[in-house]
């Protein structure tokens, strides 16, 4: 090439070019930093082909990354082609010759610039937007499969008269297909527009016509375009609005339609539509009129319409017809949104029954019994004994418990017993030496399930261990008890090769092991490891020792995550609990199948709805779909995760879900049918927590039936906060063997109360049935309160509880020195028409960093007991008619005793002195002085005890003293130590 610059050429030209040896060096650094982004990106891909094929769900991964990429290259060439199909009809109807004006000289020099260019200026914008289209149309696999694959609900919605499964499946795809469909057509004009611009077909400052008739034509068809699917966007509208979420002040939230939508919005769209297609057609006429005139004034109509029709109207009739007599306008949609909410949630069949509150019975004494066989009572509380496991039964530093327990139940003897349940499992903050070693390979597993009667504490106030020790052992028969797989286990590991693994330390020494399951991935191929230390940003799973033939590398170990991946259709449930089921441990993991396309439900957040006390305390508990608002929910699927082989089984549970249904048919095979479950397994199944609360939000508006008491707001009830503590959270619900009004036996159950809006006082007690497999599985039973009478709720309860003063000073004692005190939980169970409250106290303190259960609250009728045992309560609060909250008074109930030898009387008075001296001592917390006052007690009751015997013998003159010693001594011993003296009035740990 000439230098066109002038000067001297030759060598300096040449000055600081790189030599071939540099070039090619970069060339290759070039193309080896290519193959490295490539394969970091076939790594990611790699890895997780095999995850997906070592668990056998192989077909997930194919079936959702196949349905991706055809979104991605069909909507993405779809993009593309329609954008760069309207850039070349632009320049192919550029005009011949460009008017000589200042515009026109300034745009020319773009147009010499990009004209060597423009094949590739072409391609760049079609891939641009390709990509970026094809990306978003990816996103969207789950409405494609959904629509494709989607069932009838077999239910019509009451306004159109479409099946429910239109707006679930179809709607969603359609307004995909609508958005995709704008985004084109703005795209196109866009583009089209500068194009024509730059090429003179569109003039701003250039003398005569600002368009050339090819440049109208064109850009008249896109706007019909872009106005025909405004039409086809009113028409939809249409069907949206059954689904479309509002703000109504007589509910708060409201989905479906109005008065004022059937009445206005609804005409209202059918007519926009009708005016947009007309205007469409005028946009379509210019290819012949070429002006603009009659389209513009068209889409002018439009406009005015979509603000005079589509919204003044509406708002006209608002004001002027619905508001002055709402009730009777809203009633029939409100009928329609009751029907169809209860329908989405699973609450139709909720039986709402008149319930007294107070007993009926008067003699108490009769209902001592009936209280033991109204509910297993649960004094061990699963979200306070972590910690008493942990201290009691981790055993190594490595293991740990979770935070909060789980209850379930177990058959001993024929006879179910509610357990607290936890897996002793791996906990790598307690490892002696961190490095990744100890981390990945020898400290690999758990070991071992720790169980306890969920009714019962020892006489010192800790768990009654069914199943204890490393290894476990008790109950629950020969099972494997390595924990491979569990909700704390989130790191990965990398088992089966020549590095051994800790199993467990005995009183002999450490015991290793090497896994023998079939889990994980094989690390023996090089191309794996390779694969893995790029995935896990970690160069030493490429060329460890470590790694050998057998090495395979554990990861996704946390249930939750292990169904979340096999089945990404479904949302799971935030709880997941073990049980030793056969040989194994299972983990069991609740799924649920959801929409936001139900027409008429009204809908809800999820993650508002599930949170409670438990999920914010130190995020004890996980909440299920943080933002994922539905209005329909099933509880579908029954998942299980083997805590040592990691194999994940899905099980069909809702049998008659159309959603459940649509995903079975785009992903076959995947899920067993309900048929499959073992009747071991069975007996572990329960109503999960978070579809209940769910439920009890929903039903906290929707347990009325008639459209006049819901819209007058009189019946609304609240959840109410949890009063054992003071997040001001919402109460979890309580699993509890329990027997409802009317029931024969009892059944395991998941319980709440409920309260009037604003109010403290009880509205409602909600329980469903959660024992899986009996026929009443699933029915949820609602006892309402009077609403014309006071019923004390839990927080009243607690209250009440807190402000006796008998009680508060024991746990005022109880608190002495750096103890604490923490409430269990209040458990409510309904009897003979009145309500029993239980709750348990424990105290952590004295040295010791756990809870032990020290005494047990309990109220009935307004009757207070706080007693050693649950057994003591029920006695103190059944044992007699008109039991009361103050314990009697000592002195009307208890007078002092008295006798006619002043020896005997002395030493009386003396042992009446100690007494006082000790119950002070007793509430000042001093426990020295304490001691002291019941040693002065015994001594003086022993001196009154021996004058008295002395008194006897001198009366009888010592004639009949064998015999007469003998029976007055039993005299004394019957009448006067046990009743008179002042240790039976009040014994020393009545408190």
């Amino acid at each position: 090439m000439p230098d066109r610059g002038g000067g001297p050429t030759g060598p300096r030209m040449r000055v600081g070019r790189p030599s071939r040896r540099v070039r090619t060096l970069l060339m290759t650094l070039g193309v080896l930093a290519v193959l490295a982004m490539a394969f970091v990106m076939f790594a990611g891909f790699w890895t997780d082909w095999l995850w997906y094929r070592s668990v056998k769900y192989s077909s997930v991964f194919t079936t959702t990354l196949w349905t991706k990429i055809g979104l991605f290259f069909v909507f993405g060439l779809l993009m593309a082609v329609a954008v760069g199909v309207n850039i070349w009809l632009a320049h192919r109807l550029r005009p011949p010759l460009s008017a000589m004006s200042m515009e026109q000289q300034s745009l020319d020099r773009y147009r010499m610039s990009v004209a060597p260019y423009k094949m590739w200026i072409l391609l760049g914008i079609t891939s641009l937007v390709g990509l970026i289209a094809g990306a978003s149309a990816a996103g969207q696999w789950r409405t494609w499969l959904m629509w494709v694959n989607g069932v009838p609900f077999h239910q019509k919605d009451p306004q159109f008269h479409l099946d429910v499964s239109f707006y679930a499946f179809d709607l969603p795809w359609y307004r995909f297909m609508l958005g995709f469909g704008f985004a084109a057509a703005i795209l196109s004009l866009i583009a089209a527009a500068l194009t024509h611009y730059l090429y003179g077909g569109l003039r701003v400052t250039s003398p005569g016509a600002r368009a050339t008739a090819a440049a109208t034509g064109h850009l008249s068809v896109l706007l019909g375009i872009f106005v025909a699917l405004k039409a086809v966007a009113y028409w939809l509208d249409r069907y949206g609005l059954a689904v479309k979420s509002s703000d109504f002040k007589a509910t708060g939230n409201w989905t479906g339609l109005r008065y004022v939508d059937a009445n206005a919005y609804l005409p209202a769209k059918t007519i926009l539509f009708c005016i947009a297609v007309i205007c469409a057609l005028l946009f379509f006429a210019t290819l012949w009129r070429r002006t603009w005139q009659l389209p513009v004034i068209g889409f002018g109509l439009m406009v005015l319409s979509a603000i005079l029709i589509g919204g003044l109207y509406p708002a006209i009739v608002q004001k002027f017809q619905v508001q002055p007599n709402e009730q009777a306008k809203e009633a029939p949609y409100v009928e329609k949104n009751l029907k169809a909410t209860r329908d989405a949630y699973g609450i139709t069949g909720t039986e709402v029954t008149e319930y007294a509150g107070t007993s009926t019975t008067k003699d108490k004494t009769k209902l001592r019994d009936d209280a033991d066989g109204a509910a297993s009572i649960r004094l061990l509380d699963p979200n306070v004994v972590s910690p008493t496991f942990q201290q009691l039964q981790q055993v190594r530093n490595y293991y740990a418990f979770p935070s909060n327990l789980d209850v379930d139940r177990y058959s001993k003897d024929g006879k179910d017993q509610d357990t607290v349940i936890g897996l002793r499992e791996l906990n790598l903050q307690g490892i002696p030496k961190s490095n990744w070693i100890n981390n990945h390979f020898r400290y690999t597993h758990g070991f071992g399930v720790v169980a306890a009667k969920g009714t019962n504490a020892d006489a010192e106030g800790r768990p009654e261990f069914t199943e204890y020790d490393l290894p476990s052992k008790g109950d629950l028969g020969e099972y494997q008890q390595r924990i491979y797989y569990g909700e704390k286990t989130s790191q990965y590991s990398i088992v089966g090769g020549p590095q051994k693994e800790i199993d467990y330390s005995d009183d002999t020494g450490e015991k290793t092991t090497s896994y023998k399951g079939k889990s994980g991935v094989n690390l023996s191929n090089p191309v794996n490891r390779a694969a893995y230390a790029v995935a896990f940003s970690e160069p030493q799973i490429l060329y460890s020792g470590a790694i050998g033939e057998g090495s395979r590398i554990l990861y996704n170990r946390t249930p939750k995550e292990r169904v979340e991946a096999v089945a990404p259709w479904l949302t799971i449930d935030g709880d997941a609990y073990p049980a030793v089921v056969g040989d194994k441990i299972e983990w069991i993991v609740d799924a649920y199948t959801t929409t936001n396309g139900y027409p008429y439900a009204s809908r809800t957040t999820l993650g508002d709805t599930t949170a409670d006390s438990l999920t914010a305390a130190n995020n004890q508990r996980a909440v299920v779909a943080q933002q994922n608002q539905v209005n329909y929910i099933r509880n579908s699927v029954k998942a299980t995760v083997d805590a040592y082989t990691g194999k994940v089984t899905l099980y069909e549970w809702d049998t008659k879900d159309p959603v459940l249904k649509t995903w079975k048919k785009a992903f076959p095979g995947t899920v067993k049918p309900k048929g499959d479950i073992p009747q071991n397994l069975m007996d572990h199944l329960r109503y999960p927590q978070d579809l209940f609360k769910v439920q009890r939000e929903l039903l906290t508006r929707y347990h009325v039936k008639d459209a006049e008491t819901f819209l007058s707001g009189s019946e609304v009830w609240q959840v109410p906060d949890d009063p054992t503590n003071k997040s001001g959270n919402a109460v979890p619900p309580y699993y509890l063997s329990m027997k409802m009004p009317g029931e024969q036996s009892q059944a395991f159950s998941l319980t709440t109360t409920l309260t009037p809006n604003g109010r403290d006082n009880l509205s409602a007690f909600m329980s469903v049935n959660a024992e899986a497999g009996t026929s009443d599985y699933g029915k949820i039973n609602i006892l309402k309160l009077p609403t014309g009478r006071t019923v004390d709720g839990p927080k009243r309860v607690q209250s009440q509880f807190n402000s006796e003063p008998s009680i508060a000073e024991s746990i005022r004692l109880l608190r002495g020195g750096d103890s604490e005190v923490e409430y269990g939980n209040l458990l409510t169970v309904p009897l003979d028409g009145g309500l029993l409250y239980v709750e348990p106290v424990y105290v952590r303190g004295g040295g010791l960093k756990y809870p032990l259960l020290r005494k047990v609250l309990v109220t009935y009728g307004g009757a207070t007991a706080f007693e050693d045992t649950l057994g003591q309560a029920l006695d103190k609060i059944f044992g007699a008619e008109g039991s009361t909250v103050e314990p009697p008074d000592e002195d009307e109930t208890n007078p002092p005793p008295t006798s006619s030898d002043p020896t005997v009387q002395k030493a009386l008075d003396d042992a009446q002195k100690a007494f006082d001296q000790g119950q002070e001592a007793l509430k000042k917390g001093d426990w020295e002085a304490y001691g002291t006052a019941q040693k002065d007690l015994e001594d003086a009751l022993e001196r009154a005890e021996d004058a008295q015997a002395a008194a006897d013998k001198k009366a009888d003159g010592g004639d009949k003293a064998g015999d007469s010693g003998d029976k007055n001594d039993k005299n004394t011993e019957e009448s006067g130590k046990p009743s008179s003296s002042p240790s039976s009035s009040k014994s020393p740990d009545s408190g």
